[in-house]
């Protein structure tokens, strides 16, 4: 069976994306089935059918989830395979917390998943959902700040949550020790229930609904289609297993602790990142029906959580180094390998014991080892594979199927039937790694760590991870560590946040402070990298940043054009990228453009740079965490009669920003090229003894200056020339810390923080690079209809007033609710202290609250902005504009010397 490629990664006979995919009530349909016993049962067939629209790899929790979705809207032709029977692997283990205190993004999958459970409860499941509310404590001062922004940005959500001083949280569980509290945070919608019992009803309900089960069903291999060359992805064709072939249109991974595993069993293969860990629970002997109406416990400063269920207390926790479970792979016989460690759990133990001395009167049952798999950032993987079409992931849920299946059921439900999603996934999104993260080795170290995360407070930009690092370093990253560099990885590449200015080239490797969520100690030394790139010249590293080469090749098997053919094979590299791109990205050779990248609702994909470096080539610059995602993309739009090619070159180049109005004078000691040229166009120059260095009058920060892509082996040499030519001008190495200040105080919105792919060029001021009259490019019917209606939301630049005091309150980080008139409006999405405004800046997308369109004059007139931070409410100015600032040009300082510090700036 054969199914047609069309559109966007949409399969054939998808039907339209529904706009409320997440709806704020779990909006269920009511079965026929009287299903009111305690087990539900499922029929397994001892025959493996030929064929199937669906196979899901997996009877857990969360691939009957899935399951029980598609069979409820009326996706009957499921076929769910297990190695063993439902709910034989970890999903029957686990806690049974239900926690709905959480980012935003996680908290719609798990309302989703609470909702569903109390529907189904209602219905006659005996599911042992219990809505017994959660305590969530703060030992410390930071801990407290921590929970109190969550409050701030949970609460306009609906959620009910509110902050209890320590003796009303000992109101609220009598048997607890509270004498040593700051306080704690109580959400009466916490609940729990028994994993088993929800496992195998969703399972029994998708098999009654016409889903067949086959257990004892080892897959063997998932098989692909031929595709005429390699730039088109394979689809999934057939399934090998034990018990024969089964055809698919769609093939499911929700095998848990084997996703990873069965991830290779396929050309080309899968990348899974996810690997078990060892994760225990102490049950104590039944203590009496008393404690069944407790609310669940999470001592957080302790890494402990408490909750009570069947009339036990089970005590639970995310340890801060944790035991990789089956580092050698996962035997057939694992359970026996499964032991209790009670040395490794006692500090958890005892911290139970210490917040609630009850347990020290209780027997305690053997200690439960329930392996679980997490992933290197400690969030869930889910979506359709960037190696292989129609082939979905939904695997890592990191030590708590339970509240994620839901809602992760249902969104791939609605991926798989609509093609895509309307709500973003972006931090989900499995196309968020590359092949480093899939390494064994890199995911047993990074899983000792990632487990403790979950209860860790998390400083915003000030807490990185400590393991498995180094692994991608640029060519500078020696020389930058010995110049005091202080490192944060974005996807396993080290670039440097800021530079140590006490640091000596003798000193040990310069280290992140601690967190905090006021005025951070490293501000001083983030403020003379500042001051550099807007009075000196400053030298940044985004060597990070994804590379893509899109060129036209010859039909005869992508060999390339030949001198006859370069005139067409510059008209279908051309006429590819004019699809792709909302701006007009037909350039003359050396031409650069900024352009998005739309989808069909004209929400962002990609943000980047492109540079034509011939007819028939372009150079794509995009953000770092884009290499995987844009990639996967752009192939897909690739169609098989096609001739043109989208290659991944990061590791084949450089970047380097030199940025400030001494660029030029300093960067003209380095080459005999005049470097007076526009800003849209790209000169290729050598720079000191380097040769082929592409040079652009652009930076990434609105500063005057100029980015070079370098081949990667020159890097170093130009490196170490511009720091000793840049001596006498005061040349300042500078990290993304700094970049955040510019960008922000500038007003430029950034990808995953402003930009996504629900955010279109409108909402966030880029209207004037979206080019209408072009004859078609993704998202254009949207785009007209947004242009001519207007928009729902819309970037603003925030400005804090004098009432805010930088040294001493707590700062806005990012997430922090927006009010206008007392009345909620948005949340800020990025923000960073304002050097040159000597003011906090935010940026942040502001709805209207009645729920039309946001005109300048609602942000403009009459509206008082406020912003809460942490519980407190402060003034904000808001403007569409980016604020007055004086502009110092490089020419402004052409007749420059080293001795003469003056700069002109203009008004």
């Amino acid at each position: 069976m054969i199914w047609g490629r069309v559109g966007v990664g949409a399969a054939a006979g998808r039907r339209l994306l529904p706009d409320h995919l997440f709806c704020n009530h779990c909006n269920l349909k009511r079965t026929n089935y009287d299903l009111k016993s305690k087990y539900n049962y499922t029929s397994y067939s001892s025959t493996l059918p030929q064929q199937a629209q669906v196979v899901i790899s997996g009877a857990g929790v969360v691939g009957n989830s899935i399951a029980y979705h598609l069979t409820r809207e009326g996706w009957t032709d499921v076929v769910v395979l297990d190695l063993n029977k439902v709910g034989s692997g970890t999903s029957h283990n686990g806690s049974g917390v239900l926690g709905l205190f959480k980012p935003s993004s996680e908290r719609q999958i798990v309302t989703y998943s609470v909702n569903l459970i109390k529907t189904l409860q209602v219905e006659g499941h005996h599911l042992g959902f219990k809505q017994c509310g959660s305590l969530n404590l703060a030992r410390t001062r930071d801990r407290a700040i921590a929970l109190k922004r969550r409050i701030a940005y949970t609460k306009p959500s609906g959620l009910q949550c509110e902050w209890l001083d320590r003796h009303e949280v000992k109101r609220r569980h009598p048997h607890l020790y509270t004498g040593d509290l700051e306080g704690g945070v109580w959400v009466p919608g916490d609940a729990v229930a028994d994993p088993y019992a929800v496992c195998s009803t969703l399972a029994s309900l998708a098999n009654k609904q016409g889903a067949v089960y086959i257990d004892g069903c080892q897959v063997e291999r998932i098989v692909t289609d031929e595709v005429p060359h390699s730039q088109v992805v394979p689809r999934v064709t057939h399934v090998i297993t034990s018990h024969g072939t089964i055809h698919c249109e769609y093939f499911v991974n929700a095998s848990g602790m084997w996703a990873h595993r069965l991830g290779e069993k396929s050309s080309p293969k899968v990348r899974v990142p996810a690997f078990p860990a060892e994760h225990f629970y102490l049950h104590t002997s039944p203590v009496g029906e008393a404690v069944d109406d407790l609310p669940v416990v999470r001592d957080y400063d302790a890494h402990t959580f408490i909750l009570t269920r069947n009339h036990q207390f089970i005590v639970g926790g995310f340890e801060r180094s944790a035991k990789p479970a089956f580092p050698n792979g996962i035997p057939l016989n694992w359970r026996q390998f499964l032991v209790g460690d009670d040395d490794h759990f006692r500090p958890i133990r005892e911290a139970a014991e210490h917040r609630l001395p009850i347990l020290k009167r209780t027997n305690y049952q053997p200690l439960v080892n329930a392996p679980d798999n997490f992933t290197p950032d400690g969030k869930w993987i889910l979506g359709e594979t960037p190696e292989i079409d129609n082939y979905f992931v939904a695997v890592g849920m990191n030590g708590n199927s339970l509240q994620g299946a839901g809602g992760a059921g249902q969104a791939i439900a609605e991926w798989i039937m609509y093609g895509s999603l309307a709500k973003e996934m972006l931090p989900f999104d499995v196309r968020r790694f590359i092949d480093l993260h899939n390494n064994r080795r890199y995911l047993k170290e990074r899983t000792q760590e990632v487990v403790g995360r979950h209860y860790e407070i998390l400083y915003p930009g000030q807490c990185e991870y400590r393991l498995a690092r180094e692994l991608r370093c640029s060519p500078l990253y020696s020389e930058q560590e010995a110049r005091g560099a202080v490192f944060g990885t974005r996807m396993g590449f080290e670039r440097p946040i800021y530079f140590d200015t006490s640091h000596k080239r003798t000193d040990p490797p310069a280290q992140m402070p601690k967190g905090t969520f006021h005025k951070p100690i490293f501000l001083e030394s983030v403020r003379e990298e500042y001051q550099a790139c807007r009075e000196g010249v400053g030298v940044i590293d985004l060597s990070s940043f994804t590379k893509i080469e899109v060129t036209s090749v010859g039909l005869d098997k992508y060999k390339q054009f030949d001198a006859e053919e370069t005139k067409s094979g510059g008209n279908q590299v051309v006429e590819f990228l004019q699809k792709l791109c909302s701006n007009d990205v037909n350039l003359p050779v050396a031409g650069v453009v900024h352009s998005g990248m739309q989808n069909e609702r004209g929400g962002y994909e990609n943000d980047c740079l492109l540079i034509r470096r011939n007819e028939n080539s372009y150079l794509m610059l995009a953000p770092t965490t884009q290499q995987t995602r844009i990639m996967d993309w752009m192939r897909r739009q690739i169609t098989p009669e096609a001739c043109v090619s989208v290659s991944d070159v990061t590791s084949m180049y450089s970047v380097v920003s030199v940025v400030g109005p001494k660029s030029r004078e300093m960067l003209s000691h380095l080459c005999n090229t005049d470097l007076i040229f526009y800003g849209h166009m790209a000169k290729e120059i050598n720079i000191a003894y380097a040769s082929g260095v592409l040079v652009l009058s652009f930076t990434h920060m609105g500063e005057p200056g100029y980015t070079m892509i370098i081949p990667a082996e020159y890097t170093l040499h130009i490196y170490n020339q511009l720091m000793k030519v840049g001596h006498d001008y005061g040349v300042r190495n500078v990290g993304m810390m700094t970049m955040r200040a510019l960008r922000v105080e500038k007003f430029i919105p950034f990808w995953a923080e402003e930009l996504d792919s629900t955010t279109t060029p409108y909402e966030v001021g880029r209207g004037y690079k979206v080019k209408l009259n072009k004859e078609y490019f993704i998202g254009k019917f949207a785009l007209m209809r947004q242009n001519s209606q207007g928009v729902k939301k819309r970037l603003v630049h925030l400005t804090l007033d004098d009432s805010f005091d930088v040294d001493t309150d707590i700062w806005p980080w990012g997430g922090e609710p927006i009010y206008r008139n007392n009345r909620y409006v948005g949340n800020t999405t990025s923000s960073a202290f304002g050097f040159t405004l000597n003011k906090m800046v935010c940026l942040g997308f502001v709805r209207h609250a009645e729920g039309e369109y946001v005109t300048p004059q609602y942000i403009l007139r009459d509206a008082n902005f406020e912003i809460d931070i942490a519980g407190r409410r402060v003034p904000a100015h808001a403007s569409l504009q980016p604020p007055k600032m004086p502009v110092v040009r490089m020419d402004g300082v052409a007749s420059y010397r080293p001795r003469s510090r003056g700069i002109i700036t203009q008004k």
